[in-house]
């Protein structure tokens, strides 16, 4: 059937395609050592599939790059035959009247699936026929169309609309891949469509998102946040195909350096846990992170930053990618030497977060305090919520025992509940709370939040300041607020161990919770586990609730420095 318009003109572009042979996706590949154990990982990742064993997510793109690397001909056939079924499956799928696989989701895959045949139509051109570069190139342009022109999709002239979700929203996984697909299939077809539309208006709408969040990361979370892993590997693919290098323009690259180091625990396994943690609750150091932060350091030219991410990619836990469809990632350079931030205390206002620790070994004391924009899907109602590590978890959010890893509400972080009429009061979306930081020697911090924006003039919250007092390994929370009528608020300590309490004190494994005001307190501890149904299982984890405040709550908590129940020495 006839195509739209708009398509066919997009489909014309394809007359100014590169001839075989022409790298049109330009990827400085200097640094691959062929000599090392990661590349040798990698090719043996490789001839697996070759021999029809192919492992977890094996991509076509892998094969490129080894053809690309070594110029052996059984990488490129391997290449073709899996792009090649992939466009024939998605024409199957349009014969029968229906949308193809890479339309799921929302588009959601459309970046790695294009990126696969982006990479075998241009580097493995030799390889490919006519018919199938043709045939290729139609099915790519339609999705690529489709992906910026979501109430005008279609798929073999039976239009397929789409919800549209993440095409305007810079600060969004979905996005990601959106600019991933333009970008390979962009420099592929040499499509100065796709091309000025990166130029002209997606790398300036993404840029002025990330001058935007002062201190780097996202403000999706540590879970959906390492999406700007692919971020940063566009900018260096730009940088090295078109010259241009909008890594640097601005600070969040190197600034998402930091960030990432600093919400790393001291045991060097996990990050803090912020936002939704779908692929695993906790969040364990996993190639993700690797990924994220050999590209942030193959992106930025400052070269303390640099130094800084060698240090951190030589004492985590993962130091060579545990899945084999990441092992290509870890053939980029990771530095030597290096040493940890001098820093101790690090506060980024674009996400909201603060970090600080009373040192950089092993058995440090870490704490994470979160106050600024609430503006994502992904991000908690944990505006005012603080977590504590030592050793292992002390304070943290329940969100990472439960079994999906997205319980966004304020009952499960460490943060004032109010309720009214027996129904908690939520934090609202596209709010701003504010955070003034004042650091102290040996990573001591004064912090000051006015949270009271978190409830968006809901008049059970009349206003809610929190300061936070970090000295040596003791935190105290002070909390002042007004209440609507009938509204209660309830001071909340998510831990991992069973709180034991004793009259205005409680002890949950390592940490103690004393409670200085007010004197009538009352404190109690709920067993998550029982929370279970249905809907969740809580997989292990307490709260402690501590009631009776009536303008506000000051509590102190404290941990030993010598005991640690991971085995970590201190050292």
């Amino acid at each position: 059937m006839r195509m739209p318009r708009p398509v066919w003109i997009l489909l014309a572009a394809l007359a100014v395609a590169p001839p075989p042979g022409r790298a049109a996706i330009v990827i400085d590949l200097s640094y691959v050592d062929t000599g090392s154990l990661q590349y040798q990982r990698f090719k043996s990742f490789v001839d697996a599939a070759v021999a029809g064993n192919p492992g977890y997510a094996f991509a076509a793109a892998d094969a490129a790059l080894m053809y690309k690397l070594t110029g052996q001909a059984q990488y490129a056939t391997l290449a073709v035959q899996m792009v090649e079924a992939q466009v024939a499956a998605a024409e199957a799928a349009i014969i029968a009247g229906d949308r193809p696989e890479i339309s799921g989701d929302s588009y959601l895959h459309v970046g790695p699936m294009i990126e696969d045949l982006a990479l075998t139509y241009d580097w493995c051109a030799g390889h490919v026929s006519t018919s199938q570069r043709t045939r290729w190139a139609s099915y790519a342009q339609q999705a690529v169309w489709n992906v910026w022109n979501p109430t005008q999709a279609q798929w073999g002239g039976h239009p397929f609309p789409w919800s549209g979700w993440g095409v305007n929203d810079p600060a969004n996984n979905y996005h990601y891949s959106f600019l991933r697909a333009t970008l390979y299939w962009g420099l592929a077809s040499n499509d100065s469509n796709w091309l000025d539309l990166l130029h002209d208006a997606k790398w300036p709408a993404q840029l002025a998102y990330t001058a935007g969040i002062p201190g780097g990361g996202s403000q999706e979370g540590t879970g959906y946040g390492l999406s700007h892993g692919t971020l940063f590997e566009l900018y260096r693919v730009w940088r090295d195909s078109r010259g241009v290098d909008i890594g640097n323009q601005n600070a969040h690259v190197r600034d998402s350096i930091r960030w990432w180091i600093h919400a790393t625990v001291p045991t060097r396994d996990r990050v803090a846990a912020i936002g939704d943690q779908a692929r695993v609750s906790e969040p364990v150091i996993y190639d993700y992170h690797r990924k994220l932060m050999l590209q942030a350091r193959s992106v930025s030219n400052d070269a303390a930053a640099r130094d800084d991410a060698a240090w951190w990619l030589q004492v985590i836990s993962n130091q060579d990618m545990e899945s084999g469809f990441n092992y290509r990632y870890n053939l980029l350079p990771a530095g030597s030497g290096g040493t940890p931030p001098a820093q101790l205390v690090y506060h980024a206002p674009g996400t909201g977060q603060l970090f600080a620790r009373t040192g950089w070994d092993t058995g440090a004391l870490w704490l994470n305090f979160s106050a600024g924009p609430y503006v994502q899907s992904h991000a908690h109602q944990d505006q005012g919520s603080f977590t504590l590590f030592q050793g292992d978890w002390l304070a943290v959010t329940e969100n990472i025992w439960t079994h999906s890893g997205i319980q966004q509400g304020t009952d499960t972080h460490n943060v004032l509940r109010f309720e009214h009429a027996g129904s908690i009061v939520p934090q609202r979306v596209e709010t701003q709370s504010t955070l003034a930081v004042t650091p102290g020697a040996g990573g001591n911090v004064h912090a000051v939040a006015d949270l009271t924006p978190a409830y968006d003039g809901d008049p059970a919250v009349g206003n809610w300041q929190r300061t936070i007092d970090l000295v040596g390994r003791t935190l105290t929370v002070s909390d002042a607020f007004t209440l609507g009528s009938g509204v209660s608020a309830t001071f909340q300590v998510n831990t991992p161990a069973q709180p034991i309490i004793d009259g205005l004190t409680a002890t949950a494994g390592a940490l103690r919770i004393r409670v200085l005001s007010p004197a009538n307190a009352t404190l109690s501890a709920l067993d998550w586990t029982t929370r279970s149904d249905a809907n969740e299982t809580y997989h292990s984890g307490w709260r402690l609730d501590i009631a009776g405040g009536s303008n506000g709550y000051v509590v102190e908590l404290s941990t030993s420095d010598v005991i640690f129940s991971n085995g970590f020495d201190g050292t």
